[in-house]
């Protein structure tokens, strides 16, 4: 096998007892074999090797805790490339295929029989578990969406911030309006939420025409927030309520909630389906970078990125912080992540076509669903490590799921409290991580039989 590449690290001993020995040497020699230069023309890229097993860390969340959905429909996507036309125009996404993803992946998350009650399920879920209480959606409360437009962040010379279009990147790989559509149609139609009560808000973005004008031509009233506030939409407001950095950094300007989150009774973190040249992989928890009112770097502020891109185990990650928030993780329904298109961020312009079983030289055409937020990360970090390119493979990556899953005694030692302005009350787990069996089965601890772990429902349109 190459050795080309770190692999993430165990938090302890690697333990094969949810796979049976005999199934885990067969498999990964099977494996070996799975990438070739001949099928795939990548052999300077795709990596045959994947990450040390690990038995299941951390505590499963969810209905069926642990659970995560995987909706893949080849044909939902009919689009060439970038000489056929932007990905987002016309049909070249099919929305009807799109909304059947959708609804496959909450009923299959939540094993109802409709939307409507699969919903409900996710309601009293979290308000039982947050609040003791089993109780659904209430008219008049308000939900909030976290998209990544990481494609049209305002200091990124993407967007014209006097015209809101697009000036280059623009078929990058952002959280697609077709997919918030199929969201928005579940909880309007279904739910029976109003539109002017939800709110769709990446601080750092600039919402772009060419997005604006699909939703708003269905959900006129939603509330759009972006960085600006122009052409309708509506500039994002900070809230009074403070997140502290588990790091306890001096010195440093004390970073806030967005107001819209702040003031929502839920909210919904739907991430993209990206690698990423500095932290390995961008997913839901990276997603919150976006759920700050500053620039991640920005001067003054507590700079995320050094513990964030780190390759060295077992330290402080404050994307654990983000996840374990009071008014971020703390009040996710529903974690969510658009794989139509995957890519490198920054590195690619234009989505890239996937390799790995069954995608094999395709779109992903993929969406994946949760309850747990430790979960959904470590199966697309699967994907995204099987796929080959290097960043997911360079040390350090998984660790910020090694903390979020043992958040309550992570390896690193860490405290870790967001909540408080001094270390007060630790987070509990945050959910369950592990890594599949291997690219082609895709199957965790609880696919194999085990108890606890991670359960990959896959659903094939």
């Amino acid at each position: 096998m190459s050795d080309r590449r770190h692999r993430p690290y165990a938090a302890e001993a690697p333990d094969f007892s949810c796979v049976s020995r005999r199934h885990f040497i067969g498999s990964s020699a099977a494996l070996a074999g799975l990438f070739t230069a001949t099928k795939f023309g990548r052999s300077e890229e795709v990596v045959s090797d994947q990450p040390v097993p690990l038995k299941p860390i951390g505590r499963g969340k969810g209905i069926f805790p642990g659970r995560v959905v995987w909706a893949h429909d080849p044909g939902v996507v009919e689009w060439k490339g970038p000489d056929d036309g932007r990905w987002w125009e016309g049909n070249h996404v099919k929305q009807d295929r799109v909304n059947q993803m959708m609804d496959h992946a909450v009923c299959r998350l939540t094993g109802a029989n409709t939307v409507k009650e699969a919903w409900d399920k996710l309601f009293r879920h979290l308000n039982t578990t947050r609040n003791g209480v089993a109780q659904g959606y209430q008219p008049g409360q308000k939900i909030a969406i976290k998209p990544n437009w990481v494609g049209m962040i305002f200091r990124e010379n993407v967007v014209d911030p006097e015209t809101y279009r697009f000036i280059r990147r623009e078929n990058y790989m952002n959280t697609s309006p077709q997919m918030i559509l199929a969201l928005l149609r579940q909880l309007v139609d279904e739910v029976g939420v109003k539109p002017a009560d939800i709110t769709i808000c990446d601080t750092l973005a600039y919402l772009v025409h060419e997005y604006y004008d699909i939703l708003q031509a269905h959900y006129k009233d939603v509330q759009y927030v972006d960085y600006a506030g122009k052409f309708g939409r509506i500039k994002v407001e900070a809230s009074d309520v403070p997140l502290y950095w588990s790091a306890r950094p001096q010195g440093v300007a004390q970073d806030v909630i967005p107001k819209c989150f702040a003031e929502a009774d839920y909210l919904i973190n739907f991430a993209n389906f990206k690698a990423h040249s500095g932290a390995g992989v961008t997913l839901c928890a990276k997603n919150h970078y976006g759920s700050l009112i500053r620039w991640p770097v920005q001067e003054n502020y507590y700079d995320m990125h050094p513990h964030c891109f780190s390759n060295t185990p077992r330290i402080y990650r404050p994307l654990v912080d983000l996840m374990g928030h009071a008014h971020l993780g703390g009040k996710t329904v529903l974690y969510l992540i658009d794989g139509l298109f995957s890519g490198v961020h920054p590195r690619d312009p234009v989505p890239q076509k996937m390799h790995i079983p069954p995608m094999e030289d395709q779109w992903s055409c993929s969406l994946f669903a949760s309850q747990d937020p430790v979960a959904i990360d470590s199966v697309a970090f699967d994907f995204l490590y099987a796929e080959g390119t290097p960043f997911p493979g360079k040390g350090g990556v998984d660790d910020y799921l090694h903390e979020a899953a043992l958040a309550d005694k992570p390896p690193s030692g860490t405290f870790y409290d967001p909540n408080h302005p001094e270390p007060t009350e630790r987070l509990t787990s945050l959910g369950v991580h592990e890594h599949w069996n291997n690219p082609r089965e895709k199957k965790y601890s609880r696919n194999l039989g085990a108890d606890e772990g991670i359960e990959l429902v896959t659903v094939t349109l």
